[in-house]
């Protein structure tokens, strides 16, 4: 397979069609090489205009959601990101590229070590890679200018809104599948924010963002 030709055409086709125009994002997706962070298994449709199953029912963003997103956030080169779902580590690699540094916590530990084996392979050192449950007792050590959630949760949690800077910016996916709100929060103040809608995706939900059932007796 001519992995050269399927990523230039991935990006001419399908990112820069869903109105991605960023030179600088459609440079790292171009520079980032995704198929190595695909599963074996699902190597040749490391290109495809699809979600690439992950381990534990996780998956990797389609190609043109990952573009649309690394637009919005705008990323500086002197910006701290932290990112929630670790996942394969291709989303991390292009943070990486476009930020200072990147914070990145995964939940399950077998994703963690296999992305941070292609991270160290891609000598990709801005990255600091941890094992925890967001959404459960872990935190960061401190606030970033980016927080990037790779999975969706039915609203926003506090929690991740106490980790943006002021200023600072959030990527998060919203609401109930089929159609959930892709969206962009910018702190402007302690408790104020603008939320602009993106457009609308369907992501696995973050383990543990669904309250506990009820009990019934």
């Amino acid at each position: 397979m001519d992995f050269e030709r399927a990523r230039f055409n991935m990006v001419e086709q399908q990112v820069r069609t869903w109105e991605v125009l960023d030179t600088r994002v459609l440079d790292v997706l171009e520079a980032v090489h995704r198929e190595d962070f695909v599963p074996v298994r699902y190597r040749k449709l490391a290109f495809a205009d699809l979600s690439i199953p992950l381990p534990h029912d996780q998956c990797m963003m389609r190609p043109n959601v990952e573009g649309r997103m690394l637009q919005a956030l705008e990323v500086d080169a002197d910006e701290t990101v932290l990112e929630i779902g670790t996942g394969s580590g291709f989303i991390t690699a292009c943070l990486a590229r476009l930020a200072r540094a990147v914070c990145s916590v995964e939940l399950y530990d077998d994703l963690h070590e296999e992305a941070a084996a292609r991270l160290r392979d891609k000598h990709i050192d801005n990255v600091e890679l941890f094992v925890g449950d967001a959404l459960a007792g872990w935190q960061p050590e401190q606030a970033h200018d980016l927080v990037v959630v790779t999975g969706s949760v039915p609203d926003v949690p506090d929690v991740f809104r106490g980790w943006v800077n002021p200023g600072g910016r959030m990527f998060i996916v919203t609401g109930s599948s089929p159609a959930m709100e892709a969206r962009l929060l910018t702190r402007v103040g302690v408790s104020e924010w603008q939320d602009e809608s993106l457009f609308e995706t369907d992501l696995p939900r973050l383990v543990n963002a669904e309250p506990p059932p009820a009990f019934e007796f």
